[in-house]
């Protein structure tokens, strides 16, 4: 695992201990990035269940101006930590131990004015944890249409579950054994 581009290309980046984390391979990364391409700089960028941060790392190596990464693991907040001193990211990063939900309606209050917002989660499959996490995006009235969420789940999920929480599918990209699912804000359950 690596980063894929950017000022810390090729910095090898250290996955937290244990068997709870599924770190994102580097050939999806790639994948995902080449998509994200022409929005990721001067972005603000959310990794949630970030694991190792390798996603929130690789948007930083890219030009995102801030990072805030979230996870409620031990191991994988000292993972975040190792990689990010190794990529000299330490000026544009936040790292939060807590749940997913709290934590990132509490870090959207507080985010900046100007640029584009993306938030990325890859939760554990098939436990209903990214339908709380829309759910606090959603309540926290801070997104808009330009903002971009992207879910990592099993290629098996039913992207008209997450759509009920107030969003619009944008785009599917299925992949061997997951997907991505990026979606935004829907106008109509703004109004």
């Amino acid at each position: 695992m690596r980063v894929i581009a950017g000022t810390a290309r090729s910095i090898p980046l250290a996955a937290p201990r244990g068997v709870e984390t599924r770190p994102t391979t580097d050939r999806i990364k790639e994948t995902l990035f080449n998509i994200l391409q022409q929005d990721i700089a001067d972005s603000w960028f959310f990794d949630v269940f970030a694991g190792s941060g390798g996603i929130g790392i690789e948007a930083l190596s890219r030009g995102a101006k801030k990072a805030w990464f979230i996870d409620s693991s031990r191991e994988a907040i000292e993972a975040i930590s190792s990689n990010i001193r190794k990529c000299h990211f330490e000026d544009r990063s936040e790292i939060i131990r807590s749940e997913a939900a709290p934590a990132l309606s509490r870090a959207l209050m507080m985010l900046p004015g100007g640029g584009r917002t993306i938030i990325f989660m890859d939760p554990p499959y098939d436990k209903g944890l990214e339908l709380q996490v829309l759910s606090s995006i959603r309540q926290s009235g801070r997104l808009c249409d330009e903002d971009l969420v992207i879910v990592e789940t099993s290629l098996y999920s039913d992207p008209e579950s997450l759509c009920s929480q107030g969003f619009v599918l944008l785009r599917e990209k299925k992949y061997k054994n997951q997907k991505h699912l990026f979606l935004s804000i829907d106008k109509r359950s703004r109004q």
